[in-house]
């Protein structure tokens, strides 16, 4: 099992209502307005998927305190300011709390009560202390920790310790103060003899254990924070981010969001902290997922190459050997998600691994090329092209399992998604009329994805001066393309079937899923102004964006997760193929809309929302579980700003194709910080054009829109 993984970096989060979510290193907690944690609820301490505090109350004297007021310093740091209950017959309290709380692999917390009084205060201050190990999903969906497991709690003189063994594996925490109190089976004692304006002060540690191992802490007691790595990190991701200017502050603000957001989920890897990923989503999706963090990684690399780097080289050391139908791994396969709770590492075949996917594998390689296309060195992508061709063996070998020449999915064990696209409910591919289509599957966006995999493996082949394989791969983009047209392209309603099923019949609902056709290239020429047409539709556009599934089909429902709703990712990818195949009216409508919806939500996207028609003066429904913030959402507005930029770098092939389609209320829009082939370049559009500057030597820069 890896070591654990590390988030940090952006602000901090609101969490459900009432509530305030901090996050960094693999931990995030989820407390009240007083910073208690209570019982019964989804409130937590989390690390490495599991609530390793269920209960965590502050109490003077048998009392909670008030909440006053609640500062946010950065992700990982807040203040709670409370007071408590006034004295028999007075108005006003002379007690104030001040509960300072610092994440990072566990949790500090420095409590500071003040006696503002005149008058001397004596009382008991009580840290409640309870931990059920729950692993997170089932907090989620609200079920009691599984049965058979032993619960042990240990009162020491120096310590309390609490821990939950389950099938050989255990999780446990460690609680510490300094001033050293009294520890009980219900937590931490003070007695507190306070003079008039005096003020007293402890610092308390909550250290994960994981196997009996006590991980060590980012914020000891005794040192500053502000001297520790979390900021610097914070710091430095900061620095990375383009400069933005136009007249639009709802753009300004959701871009800030957003790379501020990023920063919260990033993940370094503990085998080597030089590489970084991002975690899926706040709060249930805070580890790694394959095909989300590639998406995240492609609409970020314009910024950040880096993180499209650390992503490749971490799924490639990741990427499937051998062949085990309980992780669902196969030679070549990349992986779905890692989880470290203990429900997951018993569930999934013994490991912290789970493959179930049939996309990230062909995203895997598109995300390859498209690093190469920007102008990153041959001496990083070089390393990567063996997993490359691994990635499209299994294409080839365990993906299409009827060679068909189309790459399907069915889940190898009762414990794996039965849907293995973005779309993974178990409802999540349908028919027209509404029925759930029968396995296995070969959805249209996964041949989309396999065609531009090819297409990448080509240009590659090409960089490398191997003109016989490049040769060989366009041929297979080719051959895949004019299948896909044959049996994906539905005459009667002009659009592509969303799958095919397990009788290679046409699964014929019409969704969001188009617009990945779109995007990849995959879509015959003569066809994209009838998927436009379709994507532009009242049936599919909202006015926020562009729904997952048309509202005339069968299994629509605005309030679902995959059948209704509106992604901001989706929409993203959407917007990006609607520009590559030159309709630049409907692409604009959709960014427009989601920028919109980002702007009415303060900047902040979430996962999703309800796919209900826009109406004035109505912000977007909420979806009520949707994570926030979330990775591909956060990057959504930066795959758009390039779209409406109309920005292809070819770097291998000695140019850049730039020809804006920006809407006029955002003029004149100035970006600075993109990084084309290691250099900083500077885009500068407003009514009299576009200008560039700092592109590297030997690049020519091509005002017309790149080739669909």
């Amino acid at each position: 099992m890896s070591g654990p993984w590390e988030f940090g970096g952006g602000p901090p989060t609101g969490g459900q209502q009432g509530t305030t979510t901090l996050l960094e290193g693999s931990s995030f907690c989820v407390s009240g307005p007083n910073g208690d944690i209570e019982p019964g609820r989804l409130e937590g301490l989390y690390h490495r998927d599991t609530r390793i505090l269920s209960t965590w109350r502050l109490r003077l004297d048998d009392l909670p305190t008030e909440g006053l007021a609640i500062h946010h310093h950065e992700p990982f740091s807040a203040t709670f300011l409370s007071r408590s209950a006034p004295a028999p017959g007075h108005a006003d309290s002379t007690v104030l709390v001040r509960r300072a709380r610092h994440l990072g692999d566990g949790m500090r917390e420095d409590v500071t009560v003040s006696n503002l009084g005149s008058q001397p205060l004596r009382c008991t201050l009580t840290l409640e202390v309870e931990a059920d190990f729950a692993d997170i999903f089932e907090v989620k969906e609200n079920r009691p920790p599984t049965d058979a497991v032993e619960m042990s709690l240990e009162v020491g003189r120096e310590a309390l310790d609490l821990a939950r063994t389950w099938g050989g594996h255990t999780r446990g925490v460690q609680v510490t103060g300094s001033p050293r109190p009294r520890y009980d089976l219900h937590g931490l004692v003070y007695e507190l003899d306070l003079a008039p304006r005096e003020t007293w002060t402890a610092c308390l540690q909550v250290l994960p254990r994981l196997d009996g191992w006590t991980v060590p802490p980012r914020h000891p007691c005794g040192v500053e924070v502000a001297e520790g790595i979390p900021i610097g990190r914070l710091s430095e991701w900061r620095g990375r981010t383009a400069v933005v200017r136009a007249p639009d502050d709802g753009l300004l603000t959701t871009l800030r969001q957003s790379w501020e957001d990023l920063g919260v989920l990033r993940v370094l890897d503990p085998e080597d902290p030089d590489r970084e990923v991002v975690a899926a989503g706040a709060p249930w999706f805070m580890t790694l997922f394959g095909r989300d963090a590639l998406l995240t990684a492609w609409m970020t690399l314009p910024l950040s190459p880096s993180l499209a780097l650390g992503t490749l080289q971490v799924l490639a050391r990741h990427q499937g050997r051998r062949v085990d139908p309980g992780t669902e791994e196969q030679p070549g396969r990349i992986l779905h998600e890692m989880r470290f709770g203990l429900r997951s590492v018993l569930s999934l075949g013994g490991g912290n691994v789970y493959y179930g996917t049939a996309d990230a594998t062909a995203l895997f390689v598109m995300l390859v090329g498209e690093l190469s296309r920007w102008g990153a060195p041959w001496a990083e992508v070089e390393p990567l092209i063996p997993h490359v061709d691994r990635a499209l063996a299994w294409m080839d070998e365990y993906g299409d399992r009827d060679g068909d020449g189309f790459v399907e999915y069915e889940r190898l064990t009762p414990e794996g998604l039965a849907n293995q696209g973005w779309k993974d409910s178990w409802d999540g591919v349908t028919d027209a009329a509404g029925r759930c289509a029968e396995g296995p599957i070969a959805l249209c966006e996964v041949q989309a994805y396999g065609y531009a995999a090819m297409v990448a493996r080509a240009e590659l082949a090409g960089r490398a001066g191997d003109e016989e394989l490049a040769r060989h791969w366009r041929h297979r983009a080719r051959r895949l393309r004019s299948a896909f047209e044959e049996a994906y392209w539905l005459p009667d309603r002009g659009y592509y079937a969303l799958a095919l099923d397990g009788s290679k019949r046409p699964v014929d609902s019409l969704t969001s899923n188009l617009g990945h056709c779109l995007w990849t290239g995959i879509v015959a020429p003569e066809r994209a102004a009838a998927l436009a047409a379709h994507l532009a539709s009242p049936e599919l556009a909202t006015g926020w964006g562009v729904r997952t599934l048309a509202s005339s089909m069968g299994a629509y429902n605005p309030m679902s997760y995959h059948n209704g709703s509106v992604w901001p990712h989706d929409c993203a990818v959407v917007a990006a193929g609607l520009m590559r195949y030159g309709h630049v009216a409907e692409a604009t409508r959709v960014a427009r809309a989601v920028l919109d919806a980002a702007a009415a939500t303060g900047g902040r996207l979430p996962e999703l929302f309800c796919g209900f028609e826009r109406e004035n003066g109505m912000p977007p429904v909420p979806y009520p579980t949707a994570c926030s913030p979330q990775a591909w959402s956060a990057a959504a507005p930066l795959l758009l700003l390039r779209t409406l930029l109309r920005l292809e770098p070819r770097v291998p092939e000695g140019r850049v194709h730039l020809a804006p389609a920006v809407p006029e209320e955002l003029l004149p829009l100035t970006v600075t910080g993109l990084n084309v082939a290691g250099s900083s370049v500077t885009v500068e559009v407003d009514t009299d054009g576009a200008r560039v500057h700092g592109l590297p030597d030997g690049l020519d820069l091509v005002r017309e829109p790149a080739e669909a």
